[in-house]
C-alpha cells in the first residue's frame, strides 16, 4: 500500500501561525514530517465519511466500555480478528477497513512488519494527568467524542512532569494554549523514546468525559 491512499474526505488547508514543533495539514504528505528533529506532533486533519461515522456509532452502542488489543501483521489476520470480535459486526466492514488502513500505513512508514494496535471505548478519561510516552511513536486518533489535549512547547513545566507530588510545579503553564485533536484527526506523537528526543517527548492526556459521554479511540505503535 502508499500512503496517498489515506488522502480522502479532508478538511480545510492548515491554519498558519503553529507552533515550530507541530506539522499540521490536510494531506498524507504531513504525517513523514514526524522524522524532522523539531516536529513531535504531525497531525492530518481529516472528516470521517458518513459510512465510517454510521460504523463507529454501532460499536459505541454498547453499556459497558470495551477494549481490543492486537499485535501482529497488518493483513488479513488482523481484518478477519476485528470482525469477529467487535461489538457489533454486522456493522464493523467501514471502520475495520480504516483500522487496517491505518495499520498498514504506520507498518509502511516505519518499515516494519508487525504493528501493535489498541481499539478502545472508554467513558471515562484513560490518562488524565498530562505526561509524556517513553515509546518512539504513537498513531493516535479518536473516532468518536473528545480528542487527545496536548501541550505546546512554550506552555509545559517538564520540571511537574511525573508521580505528582507537593514539591513539583504545575505542568501547564497557561491553560489558554491546551490544544485539543478533533474526531478524525490523525496524529503521530513523538514520544522519550525517539532517539535524540528523549527531553522533548509530546506533552499530552485524556480529554475529560462527561457522564454517559464516551470515545472510541485507537492508537498503533509500530513494533
Amino acid at each position: 500500500m502508499s500512503l496517498p491512499a489515506l488522502s480522502a474526505s479532508l478538511t480545510p488547508p492548515a491554519d498558519e501561525g503553529v507552533p515550530s514543533h507541530l506539522a499540521l495539514g490536510d494531506e498524507i504528505q504531513v504525517l513523514p514530517r514526524i522524522f524532522e528533529d523539531e516536529i513531535n506532533i504531525a497531525v492530518m486533519r481529516r472528516r470521517l465519511s458518513a459510512a465510517l461515522q454510521q460504523s463507529v456509532q454501532a460499536q459505541c452502542q454498547t453499556e459497558r466500555a470495551w477494549q481490543l488489543a492486537w499485535l501482529g501483521q497488518p493483513g488479513d489476520g488482523l481484518r478477519a480478528d476485528l470482525l469477529e470480535r467487535l461489538p457489533a459486526a454486522e456493522a464493523a466492514e467501514a471502520l475495520v477497513e480504516d483500522v487496517q488502513l491505518l495499520a498498514e500505513a504506520m507498518a509502511y512508514l516505519f518499515d516494519t512488519d508487525t504493528v501493535g494496535i489498541r481499539l478502545r471505548l472508554l467513558d471515562a478519561a484513560m490518562c488524565p494527568r498530562f505526561h509524556v510516552d517513553n515509546l518512539p511513536v504513537r498513531l493516535v486518533t479518536t473516532y468518536h467524542g473528545p480528542g487527545s489535549e496536548w501541550l505546546p512547547e512554550e506552555a509545559v513545566n517538564r520540571e511537574g512532569l511525573g508521580a505528582p507530588s507537593a514539591e513539583k510545579p504545575e505542568i501547564v503553564r497557561d491553560p489558554a494554549a491546551i490544544q485539543r485533536l478533533a474526531a478524525g484527526d490523525l496524529a503521530l506523537l513523538k514520544g522519550g523514546g525517539w532517539e535524540g528526543n528523549e527531553h522533548r517527548a509530546l506533552v499530552h492526556r485524556s480529554p475529560a468525559l462527561i457522564e454517559r459521554q464516551k470515545r472510541l479511540l485507537l492508537t498503533i505503535d509500530p513494533a
